[in-house]
């Protein structure tokens, strides 16, 4: 680091710029959008050795989060050497909003099914990211729930991985705008399941 230093802030100013103008551009499509600088999204470039010990010191991607509201699903951009991500959601959330998502989901889950059983959303994201879930149903959910699968989830969040190549098109800027517009609804679904107490 110590060698690339200036090469390394060089880069980072360049992509917290980007950032700056990309908070202004979802902020004139989205009347929700939550206002995130460049400098309040970027995420650190060392990696947390003492929960990843076999990680190295650094990352080989630049990773922020716009819209970034406190306590409501993640909007998040990766660009790296290897990948490239834009993913939406909540990751492994604590279990007061764990609870909340899955209540949300018992109440009006059908609407939930409904936003991502989208063509559109399919195309992008596939569905809902893969991680472990439930063998049995969650405590105070019966087995035979009609959206059972739904709620053995321990994650609720999507993801959609393109080519390094895309950054450098002309096209990057609009991708990002199209993923972040169909990410929209599910997020908002998110957000209003954990605003409830």
């Amino acid at each position: 680091m110590d060698t690339n230093r200036k090469w390394y802030k060089n880069v980072r100013n360049d992509f917290i710029r980007w950032l700056d103008h990309m908070n202004d551009t979802m902020a004139a499509i989205d009347d929700t959008y939550y206002d995130t600088p460049g400098k309040k999204g970027i995420n650190r470039i060392n990696n947390n050795l003492m929960f990843h010990p076999n990680k190295p010191v650094y990352k080989d991607h630049f990773g922020a989060g716009l819209d970034k509201r406190p306590s409501t699903a993640d909007f998040y951009i990766e660009i790296g050497i290897e990948r490239c991500i834009m993913a939406g959601g909540f990751w492994r959330p604590d279990s007061t909003k764990l609870r909340s998502i899955r209540d949300a989901i018992d109440y009006d889950g059908d609407i939930f099914q409904k936003i991502i059983n989208r063509k559109s959303f399919k195309t992008i994201f596939g569905g809902l990211y893969e991680d472990s879930k439930l063998v049995k149903a969650p405590k105070g959910f019966s087995n035979t729930h009609v959206h059972i699968e739904l709620l053995k989830n321990k994650t609720f969040a999507v993801a959609h991985e393109f080519p390094t190549s895309e950054v450098f098109t002309n096209h990057f800027e609009e991708k990002i705008i199209n993923v972040y517009k169909e990410m929209l609804p599910f997020r908002k679904y998110l957000n209003k399941a954990v605003s409830v107490a």
